[in-house]
């Protein structure tokens, strides 16, 4: 496996993460040959005129775009923000497929072929987006990675239009309607429901609250989780003091100004800001030079980055008494055997410990189960993988994350479960942890358990 990424650059962009993140263009190239081998051939006395049964049984296997017998090679397109605001995540979700993927292909690959990624950076550019996926679209037989919502509502149509599947690193509870998510296969909670879960979850450490400031990011990401906020609030009898949903602008400093004020102002009990870690950390430290020091905090996922509680973070000792943060699957240390899988695939490959490999090996299992599920039904072509995706009743992976099924009615299909962490500045220092200290496995509360999913929660439209 050719590695495109060093170790070392990555805890570095890691650091980096308060500093302003740029809107990059994107589209450069990086193909990775994930682990595949040039085969090999042993002469014999005389020139072979046969086939062995494992040759033949691959001959009746069907394929058209990214599955090549003869090479023995599938390739998979990984649309990525490696340039963008969440490029510091994604760098490193995408190293989890290159482990993966490399490990997969050294036991055997999938019946024999190699995996190869084919990477785009699309530095978080809808159009950037659009145009990569055109022209990845005739080489790889699926997209295993789809950074962003908009940026994956806006493949969509022609996802559908030519048969092919992708996995998308977005919580969009949209995923999970079947009107939308025709060629997608998600993971993981939506953004509504988390917020429904983390929401209730605070009323326990607080049980005397009783008012909420929310803020968000505008679009999707920020208002779908604003949606489930605002159900949770209404349901615990909470009075909302402050709503800066879809205020909070990355670029423009008075605008962050502005809802750290207003946060400050409200006199809140309970926060909830979903945002990326740049933002949230202006955010967070205004508020915190303003004196509003009382209430609990908390946040969608990618809200959350480990340099928060850095040692050079100023608000590292704060966030350590009043934040929870919320995630996906569970954090590098969780004594699970999808996390001990985790430990040892990074550490095999020489890479330092971080939560965020584990989402590219999320990822990558869907997908290995999918082309698993397609070899089988000897159907490899585009449409073969999405149909073998769209029948997986259940994907395991083994206390990592909560397991999910792709068979069945939105509402008992859809992601409620997640983890709640502590941040750990201590442990972050001295190598024990990777900021974070696992308190919650597998959540659901009460009102994310009996919340009726029959939409989505915010439409994109």
């Amino acid at each position: 496996m050719r590695k495109k990424s060093k170790w070392l650059a990555l805890l570095l962009v890691l650091g980096l993460v308060l500093a302003a993140c740029g809107d990059g263009e994107g589209g450069d190239t990086t193909t990775t040959a994930a682990g595949a081998e040039e085969p090999t051939t042993t002469a014999g006395e005389e020139e072979m005129t046969t086939t062995t049964a494992g040759e033949e049984e691959m001959a009746e296997i069907a394929t058209d775009v990214g599955v090549d017998l003869e090479a023995q090679t599938i390739t998979i397109g990984l649309l990525s923000d490696l340039s963008g605001p969440f490029a510091p995540l994604v760098q490193v979700i995408n190293s989890g497929h290159e482990i993966y993927w490399a490990n997969v292909n050294a036991n055997g690959g999938i019946n024999g072929l190699q995996v190869n990624l084919e990477v785009r950076d699309t530095g978080y550019v809808v159009d950037t987006h659009v145009q990569l996926y055109e022209e990845l679209k005739s080489q790889v037989v699926a997209f295993g990675h789809s950074t962003g919502s908009p940026h994956t509502v806006a493949i969509n149509p022609q996802l559908q239009a030519d048969g092919i599947l992708a996995i998308p690193l977005t919580w969009y509870s949209g995923w999970s309607d079947p009107a939308i998510n025709a060629n997608l296969v998600p993971h993981g909670v939506p953004y509504c429901i988390e917020a429904m879960n983390m929401i209730e979850y605070l009323t326990l450490e607080a049980p005397d609250a009783t008012t909420i400031a929310i803020a968000s990011s505008p679009g999707d990401y920020g208002e779908d989780s604003n949606a489930g906020a605002r159900l949770a609030a209404e349901e615990l009898g909470l009075e909302i003091v402050y709503d800066g949903t879809g205020l909070v602008n990355a670029a423009d400093e008075a605008t962050l100004a502005e809802v750290a004020s207003g946060i400050a102002g409200s006199g809140a009990e309970l926060v909830w800001v979903t945002t990326s870690p740049t933002p949230f950390g202006s955010i967070y430290g205004q508020a915190l030079a303003a004196g509003f020091t009382g209430a609990l905090w908390s946040g969608a996922g990618p809200t959350w980055n480990p340099a928060l509680v850095g040692p050079d973070s100023p608000i590292n000792e704060a966030l350590a008494s009043n934040f929870y943060v919320s995630a996906y699957y569970a954090p590098w240390g969780a004594d699970s055997a999808g996390n001990q899988e985790v430990r040892e695939l990074v550490e095999a490959a020489g890479a330092p410990p971080l939560d965020y490999y584990a989402e590219g090996v999320i990822e990558a299992k869907i997908m290995e189960q999918a082309l698993r599920a397609a070899y089988d039904a000897g159907d490899m072509t585009q449409a073969g993988v999405l149909a073998a995706a769209k029948s997986l009743e259940s994907v395991t992976f083994e206390g990592l994350a909560p397991d999910e099924t792709y068979v069945g009615e939105p509402n008992d299909r859809v992601q409620r479960a997640q983890f709640i962490s502590r941040p750990d500045p201590a442990g972050l220092a001295d190598g024990t942890s990777t900021g974070v200290t696992l308190v919650e496995s597998m959540y659901t509360s009460p009102i994310a358990e009996a919340y009726e999913f029959t939409e989505t929660c915010f439409s994109l439209g």
